[in-house]
């Protein structure tokens, strides 16, 4: 038992924390080789993410969009899934949601803000239940049909809100949808900050996502078929079923993510509304080991990433690129935990299995 829960610590905390440890020092190499000081250079990181005027503010502000997408992506990785396509979810939830939020008038805030949150979810889950439905069905790599859908997803927000779109804003300069109604804007917790009530939603989602997975007989059967499709199958789960409704609630968490950013920090959607979070997600996700409770500092690590490379840049004229260098270094050793056990001298972690309580087991399977 000791042993196991070593082996667990290992896997869950330290590979991760390492991993991060890692990717700023390839970072310092890089900001070395360009001629600069790394100390300064994240010296300047550390004041554009957290000590600067508002700085904290915004950096929750960015981390919120990677909590709902980076959810997205461990759910499925949970199910054996490689949702790659959490950014095409993201455009259509934030399309929906927007549509609704911008059409209804004259409701309290209290129904058009929950109306918004549905549409962009349910945007998210339907879109994202095309290539659940192409895997069950014919077998189709969701890999391969994901990112097919991120393009044609992109090309539908170009569609729908350029030049004479059906979303388009009358009588503007730069592409848009029209703003929200008022009322189903998102409101702000702290006065002279953009940080409003979805960061508060988006932590609520994590420990939801959590007992979803690890407390409900439809986390057990996700669990079972990313175990084992085969063992999943004999105890007479339906994995198609299974892979539909994971790619659905998985792509209702980025539509999630989605239209939050719209009425909490937008008021309105262009075709540009992601800026990469989708992709940058995917990393959230394995940096915390597809676990819920680990996509929470993961998020927060890469929101203050986000937010603080542009003070990085003005303060030191050092390319905010170099924190894809540092993003990317993290994943390389988060994707090779050997390397980082091999380097730091840390215990190998026992294979992970599925564990079952006798609740699930006497679930009913349908």
């Amino acid at each position: 038992m000791a042993a196991a829960w070593r082996g667990r610590v290992v896997t869950t905390v330290l590979v991760p924390l390492v991993s991060v440890v890692c990717g700023f020092l390839v970072g310092a190499i890089a900001i070395v080789a360009a001629g600069a000081d790394p100390l300064v250079a994240y010296g300047a990181l550390f004041a554009g993410a957290f000590t600067n005027h508002n700085a904290l503010a915004e950096t929750l502000v960015s981390t919120t969009p990677y909590l709902g997408l980076g959810l997205a992506v461990a759910l499925g990785f949970r199910a054996g899934l490689f949702n790659i396509g959490a950014e095409g979810q993201f455009y259509i939830g934030s399309l929906a949601g927007t549509f609704v939020a911008y059409s209804i008038h004259g409701l309290p805030p209290v129904l058009e803000v929950p109306l918004g949150l549905i549409a962009g979810m349910a945007g998210g889950a339907l879109w994202a239940s095309i290539a659940g439905g192409l895997k069950a069905r014919f077998g189709a790599h969701e890999v391969i049909t994901t990112i097919m859908l991120n393009y044609v997803s992109f090309l539908v927000a170009s569609y729908l809100v350029d030049t004479k779109g059906l979303m388009l804003a009358p009588d503007v300069s730069t592409p848009r949808t029209p703003d929200v109604d008022p009322s189903a804007v998102l409101p702000v917790i702290l006065a002279g900050s953009r940080l409003h009530v979805g960061f508060i939603l988006a932590l609520l989602a994590v420990p939801v996502v959590w007992f979803l997975i690890e407390r409900t007989t439809i986390g057990f059967r996700l669990r079972a078929v990313g175990f084992s499709q085969g063992a999943a199958r004999a105890a007479g789960i339906s994995v198609g079923r299974t892979i539909v409704l994971t790619m659905a609630l998985s792509g209702a968490l980025a539509g999630f993510a989605g239209i939050v950013e719209v009425l909490g920090v937008n008021y309105h959607m262009t075709d540009t509304v992601a800026a990469g979070y989708g992709f940058d997600a995917i990393a959230v996700a394995l940096l915390a080991r597809s676990n819920p409770w680990g996509v929470l500092p993961a998020a927060f690590l890469f929101g203050a990433l986000h937010n603080g490379a542009g003070f990085m840049q003005l303060e030191t004229q050092i390319s905010s690129d170099l924190i894809s260098i540092v993003q990317a270094s993290v994943i390389i050793f988060v994707a090779a935990p050997v390397i980082v056990g091999w380097l730091f001298r840390l215990r190998r972690a026992p294979a992970e299995t599925v564990h079952i309580t006798q609740r699930e087991v006497d679930a009913p399977v349908t």
